[in-house]
């Protein structure tokens, strides 16, 4: 097991460092169980760290850094010999991986057995543990985040010992396996996670412009017409891109080679790059830039694997905030942000983003009991986001909104055990598993308290 000294950590988007007093790269879960004994025996903290796309300081530490890409890679694949159930329908597998595996390494090798996840986020550069213990999460009417789709995962905790826990172990490794499905690294430390698989199916994307008018007024049933909905509306307008994946029995329709070059890598990341550089040196342009690029867009449809339609690569760095909300209430609190936005002199460059999912069981899933939608906020790296991010978060507190783990906010536990029911639950679990604060920062301190 490598160790280092002293050298700075940087998160994906710059705005979080942390110079860790010790790093290690454990290549077993045997080294890792070392690593936190021995740190917790010299008085360190232990964080671990995954790609760095957190926009948090959830990961950050000045005690030991612990890096996972040698904690990586497929363990086990397990499915039916029969790949059709009773009826004829698919029958669930499993995967088991590495923590620190990414999620584009997973998905491609997953396509390569003839197997998916259910449903993903936006893009797929994080590790497994860090888009778990975040809550990372995609769009869907009836599938909900990556953590939902956990079987079973293996955790060391503060003393160095190694818990294996799903929902079919005893009640203590039910207890932990339902909270540390998203655990915010305040449990412990990942080391290998299993994930319920399917095969391979196909999804046809479509992806339209709407006026925001159009899509606010038809909201309700384009969450219930299609099996995944998400919309993208441009500030400083009324317009919007829209995109509906529903599964599909083919064939195979997959983005041209060089319609998808000049689409997702010229348009969406090198001149999106240019016009972020541009309306960062001269705000004052940013309106008339949105309204041409609002405008310019068309609609394409495309039908591919579920990674190559849900995914899409993200080279322009940004900084985020995103929240939940009860589902109701993405309308009238996305019309609240509009009017502050029109009536302020703020400059917006990128997208609003408005996502979905289902209700969910996972105490601190920001989808628990209700079903939500997601309203993100983003600035390019490098421009002030404060004030715009402050206004946002006004809004979204004033519907019961709930901050995404990851993402930029200002909530405390005193706000945060409001919103979540179980998060008294989750924290007397966290006083059994760590009860020194072995893996605390001052960002747990903050949204979990002491």
């Amino acid at each position: 097991m490598a160790q280092a000294d002293t050298a700075i950590w940087r998160n994906w988007a710059g705005n979080v460092t942390a110079r860790p007093a010790r790093q290690a790269t454990p290549a077993g879960v045997d080294e890792l169980s070392a690593a936190v004994r021995d740190a917790a025996e010299d008085g360190l903290k232990v964080k671990a760290v995954g790609a760095g796309h957190s926009f948090t300081a959830a990961a950050a530490t000045d005690g030991l850094l612990i890096r996972p890409q040698l904690l990586a890679g497929i363990h086990r694949i397990d499915v039916p010999n029969s790949p059709q159930g009773s009826g004829g329908t698919p029958m669930a597998g499993t995967v088991t991986v590495g923590a620190g595996t990414p999620l584009k390494r997973m998905n491609t090798a997953l396509a390569r057995e003839g197997l998916s996840l259910t449903n993903m986020g936006d893009i797929m550069e994080q590790t497994v543990s860090g888009a778990v213990s975040t809550g990372t999460h995609g769009t869907g009417r009836d599938s909900g985040s990556i953590a939902m789709q956990l079987r079973g995962l293996e955790l060391v905790t503060a003393d160095g010992s190694v818990l294996s826990c799903s929902a079919q172990g005893t009640e203590e490794e039910r207890a932990v396996f339902a909270a540390a499905r998203i655990g915010l690294g305040a449990l412990g430390v990942l080391s290998s996670l299993t994930f319920a698989v399917e095969p391979v199916f196909l999804l046809t994307a479509r992806e339209e412009p709407m006026t925001l008018d159009r899509v606010t007024a038809e909201f309700d049933a384009l969450c219930a017409e299609n099996e995944h909905f998400e919309f993208y509306w441009f500030p400083h307008t009324g317009n919007c891109n829209t995109k509906r994946n529903n599964r599909s029995a083919g064939p195979p329709a997959p983005v041209g080679r060089v319609s998808g070059w000049f689409e997702d890598e010229l348009l969406s990341n090198g001149v999106f790059q240019a016009v972020n550089v541009l309306g960062r040196a001269v705000p004052a342009v940013v309106p008339a830039i949105a309204r041409l690029s609002s405008r310019a867009l068309s609609a394409r449809t495309y039908t591919d694997i579920p990674y190559k339609v849900f995914t899409s690569p993200r080279r322009v760095r940004f900084v985020e905030m995103e929240y939940a909300l009860p589902r109701e209430a993405l309308v009238d609190a996305l019309r609240e942000l509009k009017a502050m936005i029109d009536r302020s002199r703020l400059r917006i460059s990128f997208p609003v983003e408005v996502r979905t999912a289902p209700a969910d069981d996972i105490p601190l899933s920001t989808a628990f009991g209700r079903d939500s939608a997601y309203i993100a906020v983003h600035m390019y790296r490098g421009t002030p986001y404060r004030a715009y991010f402050t206004e946002a978060e006004r809004i979204f507190t004033a519907h019961g909104g709930r901050p995404h783990w990851g993402k930029v906010h200002t909530r405390d536990a005193a706000y945060l055990s409001e919103v979540y029911p179980r998060f008294a639950e989750f924290t007397a679990l966290r006083d059994r598993l760590d009860p020194d604060r072995v893996f605390g920062n001052d960002y747990l301190r903050r949204v979990l308290g002491d």
